[in-house]
């Protein structure tokens, strides 16, 4: 009798290994298509495709076939070609003029036809560096720099100087590109000018600039980038184009783009110009960078509150970071300023009497003897 319950129970144990088996592979096998499912929603048939000498691959993708119309309030959306109206002279400086503009690595390898517009192909492993594809492209839930009401298990800090308890409709800035380094592929570094509206999950915000997202692009390249929320980064919104939303409207630059040059100390200055305003007209907020080069524009049917203008405009940096129990090395790389930690980023305004006109500088090292 012995013999006969101790066999049965290995029958049981066995039917359970080979079950288990079983499960892990049809979980597999569902993840697979799920993914393959989303990359092919996300990657739209394209004219050419480049190959740059940074890994990516840039598709030629016809500007009506944009993942931008995937967003279900934007089905019948008719393009505006161009803004009707283009704001000019306005905080120029003699320094901003004589930064030199920087350019993407895939320029060099090629150039969209007319009628494209350059969307950096998305990958296997881009989406595989996730934590899910519902969370693919887009910021945590908290995510603002008056909200340190985060979750335990993220940190950011933030040095930005701005201005509020106003109306604007639109911002400009001139950013120098660095290549800070990132300690850990889950982090990032990176600056940018914020439009905000709003608050809480009401919170509204148009956002871009340049980071260093080696989770999201699988590199420490410096990166153009653009973000936009409706509601508080709960659900609405994304980097880039990896979502229905942002519409571009440039062939020559991909939002997720990589620089090939950087500023050096004591050296050449490389900047990212960017002016953001409202077109009066349509409600429609357009993005201008490098002085000349208008990229797009965020459709004002994705908003709300913005749609009455931004209650306060931002610039400066941010850092995200896993908790741990000491500072992450991670670098950083106007008028009131905020500095979380100012032993690891500070934030100081410049004289106002120089050459660069208003401006500040932010930033620092990260972990350090004042930053433990």
């Amino acid at each position: 009798m012995m013999g006969v319950a101790s066999f049965a129970v290995a029958l049981m144990v066995t039917s359970l290994i080979i079950a288990t088996c079983a499960d892990g592979k049809e979980f597999s096998h569902h993840r697979e298509v799920k993914v393959q499912r989303f990359l092919k929603q996300l990657n739209k048939p394209a004219l050419k495709s480049i190959k740059s000498e940074d890994g990516d691959i840039i598709d030629c993708v016809p500007i009506t076939s944009q993942p931008a119309f995937d967003h279900p309030l934007l089905k019948n959306h008719t393009i505006q070609v161009k803004p009707s109206f283009v704001p000019e002279g306005e905080g120029d400086s003699t320094y901003m003029k004589k930064k030199t503009k920087a350019t993407q690595v895939w320029h060099k390898d090629g150039e969209c036809p007319e009628k494209t517009i350059p969307i950096r192909r998305t990958k296997k492993e881009d989406i595989l560096r996730a934590k899910s594809l519902e969370r693919f492209g887009k910021k945590n839930h908290q995510y603002s720099p008056e909200d340190t009401s985060s979750s335990p298990n993220y940190h950011h800090e933030y040095a930005f100087m701005g201005v509020r308890n106003g109306k604007f409709y639109g911002t400009k800035a001139s950013i120098n590109i660095w290549k800070p380094n990132v300690a850990d592929p889950s982090e990032f570094s990176l600056s940018q000018t914020w439009l905000v509206s709003g608050v809480g999950t009401s919170r509204n915000t148009i956002e871009a600039g340049w980071q260093v997202y080696p989770g999201m692009y699988g590199d420490n390249n410096p990166r153009l980038f653009v973000y936009w929320t409706s509601d508080g980064y709960q659900k609405t919104g994304c980097y880039n184009l990896l979502c229905g939303g942002f519409v571009q409207t440039n062939n020559q630059y991909s939002v997720g783009g990589s620089y090939n040059t950087v500023s050096e100390y004591d050296g050449a200055q490389l900047s990212l110009n960017l002016l953001i305003w409202k077109d009066q007209k349509t409600g429609n907020w357009w993005l201008k960078i490098n002085d000349n080069d208008i990229i797009g524009y965020w459709p004002g049917s994705l908003f709300n509150s913005l749609g009455d203008g931004a209650i306060k405009v931002e610039w400066g940096g941010e850092i995200f970071t896993q908790t741990s129990k000491t500072h992450t090395t991670t670098d950083m790389g106007r008028l009131y300023s905020v500095a979380d930690n100012r032993n690891c980023y500070n934030v100081v305004a410049g004289n106002g009497g120089t050459p660069f006109g208003t401006h500040f500088f932010y930033g620092g090292p990260g972990q350090n003897a004042m930053c433990p």
